[in-house]
């Protein structure tokens, strides 16, 4: 089984598990996008590396968080496929095209900095392991990729947004993430266990980025906002704000839930789901739009 949680998912697929009740409760929707562990045969034989490298991709059991708000009937959407496969975070035309064959010249790519690092749509490189990949990938194997990964999880995702919005005016995505423990900002102060995002104002606002940051410094967590991480295409895609859609990225320091080697659920897990829990329920008691402006005003 790929994900543990507290009852049957009400939608699986090769890209996604989805929990959900009949009818949304709550506006608040949640993403876990970087969690999938389903590693198929054909994967793991295309690649230079041992599993456990490419697994360094991951947000290592950070579904693990969610599953206590599955049981309280919250919307929560869970990739299955590795991001060593596809990255969701990621626009579908992030694309190195010297990872590609047979890639047609009237196809647009974007670039960015995560994907001059090596981390774009198929993720090509990590410090320590400079290629992933025994060849290159291609244009046929990214585009089925595409159609049966990226695209399902985003359409499942907007459809659930645009449902909480129908339901209660307006919907919250968190998107959320782990990192690696990140250095103290100054000598003498805490570093920041959680990062939240929102594209500086883009795709949330700041009255919601407050109230997070509130919520998370109440349970005694150092938060940091969109420093070092913004936000990827996620909450870029989702958060729409003239919509009454907005979207913040969680990004979590692994150390708080996982054991001292970084690769199984540790001792702090039950807390931080709670953390989780307690900003999911400030989030969902939170006014419409009509009563704050956004962030840029």
């Amino acid at each position: 089984m790929t994900h543990i949680a507290t009852r049957p998912p009400a939608q699986s697929t090769i890209a996604y598990d989805l929990y959900r009740p009949d009818r949304l409760i709550a506006p608040v929707v949640i993403s876990v996008p970087h969690a999938g562990r389903d590693y198929d045969d054909t994967l793991l034989a295309s690649a230079r590396v041992e599993p456990r490298v490419l697994e360094r991709l991951e947000d290592r059991w950070a579904d693990l968080l969610a599953h206590p708000l599955v049981g309280q009937d919250h919307a929560v959407i869970i990739a299955r496929a590795p991001r060593a496969l596809i990255d969701l975070n990621r626009h579908e035309r992030e694309i190195d095209p010297a990872m590609v064959t047979g890639l047609p010249r009237e196809v647009p790519l974007q670039a960015s900095a995560k994907l001059r690092g090596g981390l774009g749509l198929i993720p090509r490189r990590l410090p320590g392991a400079y290629e992933l990949w025994r060849r290159p990938i291609a244009w046929a194997e990214v585009q089925r990729r595409i159609a049966l990964i990226h695209r399902p999880y985003h359409a499942a995702l907007a459809a659930l947004m645009r449902e909480a919005r129908e339901t209660h005016g307006h919907a919250i995505l968190i998107d959320l993430h782990s990192m690696p423990p990140l250095p103290p900002p100054a000598a003498g102060q805490n570093a920041p266990a959680i990062v939240l995002g929102d594209r500086f104002g883009r795709a949330a606002s700041a009255r919601l980025m407050t109230l997070a940051a509130d919520v998370l410094a109440g349970r005694g967590i150092a938060v940091a906002q969109n420093h070092p991480y913004a936000g990827g295409h996620m909450i870029e895609r989702h958060g729409l704000p003239a919509q009454d859609l907005y979207a913040l990225q969680v990004e979590v320091d692994r150390t708080l839930y996982l054991d001292a080697v970084l690769d199984g659920p540790g001792p702090g897990l039950a807390a931080l789901q709670g953390t989780l829990a307690a900003l999911v329920t400030a989030l969902t008691s939170e006014a419409p739009r009509a009563a704050y402006p956004l962030a840029a005003e």
